[in-house]
């Protein structure tokens, strides 16, 4: 057996995947109420279509926008618009929010199918998947017709799926690429379309072996699309990581994928891009994988979006009596939460909830000692210690010089600092105080 594809440095976490890779995705209840946020991707915030006291049905766009880097967002329920308002989201900022009460009823918009969704002109399935409200659903949130839309000078000759999952304790994608792998290579075979494109690839760890079996037998029949085995290594399923790994390219310094020719979308990503685009489905509801040993039952949930994180826990059994903090996505690249009234929205990857024993705070960090341990893991071959230490001293400028940018906050230096560093958030502040 060839060796499995990977790239240099990064680290090995103890993953726990065992708490909810077994467990088959679950429909979550229908909430008697949501919070949408606007504003769920990376862009222009969508602009309210809908006013208070109105009656909306499942499908329906409720934000809408004409910017180019932006997503519309759909209702998840059907029901009355009872308030539109700054909620408090996951990241931690308030965002504007429209509340929908829930009528029990669950109507739906009619969807516009596309039984012959493959002999569409790539154009027309672009403009599908824009008003579909897809974004990707690893995490960073980019609209997906964004994606698929490179300017002419940058060609796209490869498709890659992310199917790694790197990230410990997260379970969605994995379970999506068992129980519904040929809807996956579906999408593929759709944004390949899109784009023009010959050559895909699906990327996944090796420590899922059912899912790596069940999408090749669903790609079996497909000459250009290829499954390829990925080494468990965090973070190999960051964009520019399963790049190197699966066609050797590198990414140049603040480049983009398509600086190499590739596209890389995410496993959620490429079935809401096949249930768009077959059966007119707008991104209303995404796998959650609610884990941690602080939740009592851990599951993978289809959740409708807006629905509160609190509802989802208690849906899960509720926390145990010493869990003591809670993560929207996964422990390296999450966001602590205040409270669980927040809204799942599209990026929500997972709600992961440590007990003391698997909580380590960095509240009392020391000043660096200079092991190099963070610069022997760095994925992209920074020297996180000089950029935290510029940011800490308020050199924000001069953290340019050492390819701040480069960052993409994967949080490996942070788990190897012996001297509990917080590292990430010392990256982030650089990020937001240097000059335009």
């Amino acid at each position: 057996m060839s060796k499995a594809a990977t790239f240099e440095r990064g680290i090995h976490p103890e993953y726990h995947k065992e708490l909810a890779a077994g467990q088959s995705i679950v429909q979550a209840k229908l909430p008697q109420r949501v919070v949408i946020p606007v504003s769920q991707h990376i862009g222009a915030p969508a602009t309210p279509s809908v006013n208070i006291g109105d009656e909306v049905k499942k499908g329906q766009v409720i934000g809408s926008t004409t910017a180019f880097v932006s997503s519309p967002v759909h209702s998840s329920i059907s029901g009355k618009v009872i308030a539109i308002a700054d909620f408090p989201s996951a990241t931690g900022r308030m965002v504007q929010s429209i509340v929908i009460e829930s009528d029990g009823k669950d109507e739906a918009v009619p969807f516009k199918e596309h039984p012959d969704y493959l002999n569409l002109p790539p154009e027309e399935i672009k403009a599908i998947i824009k008003d579909a409200g897809i974004v990707g659903m690893g995490g960073a949130a980019f609209p997906t017709s964004v994606k698929l839309s490179p300017p002419k000078e940058k060609p796209i000759d490869t498709v890659i799926i992310n199917g790694a999952e790197c990230e410990p304790y997260l379970t969605a994608d994995h379970r999506l690429m068992v129980e519904r792998p040929k809807e996956v290579v579906e999408g593929l075979k759709i944004i390949m379309k899109s784009l023009g494109v010959r050559q895909g690839y699906i990327g996944i760890e090796e420590n899922k072996p059912d899912a790596i079996e069940a999408m090749r037998s669903a790609a079996s029949g497909e000459s250009n699309i290829e499954v390829r085995p990925l080494e468990i290594k965090y973070p190999q399923g960051a964009e520019k990581m399963l790049i190197k790994a699966i066609n050797g390219r590198e990414v140049p310094s603040k480049g983009l994928p398509m600086d190499v020719g590739v596209v890389v979308q995410n496993v959620g990503t490429a079935l809401a891009v096949y249930e768009a685009v077959r059966y007119g489905k707008p991104l209303i509801e995404r796998v959650v994988t609610v884990t941690g040993r602080g939740i009592r039952k851990p599951a993978n949930m289809m959740v409708r979006i807006g629905t509160l994180m609190s509802e989802v826990v208690e849906q899960c059994g509720g926390l145990v009596e010493d869990a003591v903090k809670v993560i929207a996505g996964g422990p390296m690249m999450g966001f602590a939460q205040w409270t669980l009234d927040v809204p799942v929205v599209k990026g929500t990857s997972g709600i992961l909830v440590l007990t003391k024993d698997e909580y380590v705070s960095s509240d009392e960090y020391s000043a660096c000692i200079r092991c190099g341990s963070c610069i022997d893991v760095c994925p992209m071959g920074l020297n996180p210690s000089m950029l935290s230490i510029l940011s800490e001293k308020g050199f924000f400028e001069e953290t340019k010089e050492y390819n701040i940018f480069d960052c993409f906050e994967c949080g490996s230096c942070a788990y190897v600092c012996p001297a509990k560093r917080p590292m990430v958030q010392l990256m982030r502040l650089a990020k937001s105080q240097i000059k335009p």
